[in-house]
C-alpha cells in the first residue's frame, strides 16, 4: 500500500481505513482476512466488489456468498447502491452503471446457492433436480429407521443412539476420513460396533438415494 497516494484512490473507496483498503484494492491471489464484529467486514466486502465491477469485471463472472440471508441481501444491496452512484465516466465499461446489470451479480447463502447449483447440475453426478433437502431431526429419524430394518443385535454395550450415529457418520463425510479413523479418534466408546455401523451407513446412503434426499 506504501505505493498508492490518496490522489490514486477512487472517491468511492477514500473513507476506507487503510486495512479495508488494501483488502479492497488486493489483487486476484487468494486473501484471508480474520476480522471482528464492528470492523466493517460487510463494508469491506462491498467496497470490494464494486471495485472489481468498477475496474472491467462481468458481474455475472462474480458470486459472494455469506451465512444468513439478511447478510447476504444486504452486501448485494450495498454494492449496487456503491455502482448507482458512481459516474460513468470512472467506470471501465460504464454500462454496468444500470440497475439490471449490477443484479447480474450472484449472491446468497452457501447453503441456498449450492441448492441452486446441484439442481441446475446435479444431473451430471446422477443427482435428480427434484431432490429434497433433509434438516437434522429429518436425517436423525432416517438413520433410525435404517438402523431398525437392519434389526441390529444386542451387545453389552448399547448400540449408539440416532443422534450419535449420525455425528458419526457425518465425521466421516466432512473429515474424507474412514470410519476406523472416526471412531477411534472421536468416540472410541463405539469402536466395538464398527461393523454393524458401515452397514448402517452404507443402508442410510442407498435409502437418500433412493427416496431423493440430500442432508448437510
Amino acid at each position: 500500500m506504501s505505493d498508492i497516494v490518496s490522489s490514486d484512490i477512487p472517491a468511492f473507496l477514500q473513507s476506507l481505513n487503510p486495512r479495508q483498503l488494501e483488502a479492497v484494492l488486493h489483487e486476484e491471489s487468494p486473501l484471508l482476512i480474520i476480522a471482528g464484529a464492528g470492523t466493517g467486514k460487510t463494508t469491506t466486502l462491498a467496497h470490494r466488489v464494486a471495485w472489481q465491477i468498477a475496474s472491467g469485471v462481468d458481474p455475472s463472472r462474480m458470486l459472494l456468498l455469506t451465512f444468513t440471508r439478511r447478510a447476504a441481501a444486504e452486501m448485494l444491496r450495498r454494492v449496487e447502491s456503491i455502482i448507482l452512484k458512481l459516474e460513468p465516466t470512472t467506470l471501465k465499461d460504464p454500462s454496468v452503471a444500470q440497475r439490471s446489470v449490477v443484479r447480474r451479480l450472484c449472491g446468497g447463502t452457501f447453503h441456498s446457492v449450492s441448492s441452486q447449483l446441484l439442481r441446475r447440475h446435479g444431473h451430471l453426478i446422477g443427482l435428480h433436480p427434484d431432490f429434497n433437502i433433509l434438516d437434522r431431526g429429518d436425517s436423525e429419524d432416517l438413520m433410525n429407521l435404517a438402523r431398525t430394518q437392519l434389526n441390529l443385535p444386542k451387545s453389552e454395550s448399547r448400540f449408539p443412539l440416532k443422534g450419535t450415529c449420525l455425528d458419526i457418520y457425518s465425521r466421516c463425510i466432512n473429515t474424507q476420513s474412514p470410519l476406523e479413523v472416526v471412531l477411534q479418534k472421536w468416540f472410541p466408546w463405539c469402536i466395538e460396533h464398527q461393523e454393524q455401523l458401515g452397514r448402517l451407513f452404507s443402508l442410510f446412503t442407498d435409502t437418500k438415494e433412493k427416496q431423493r434426499v440430500l442432508d448437510f
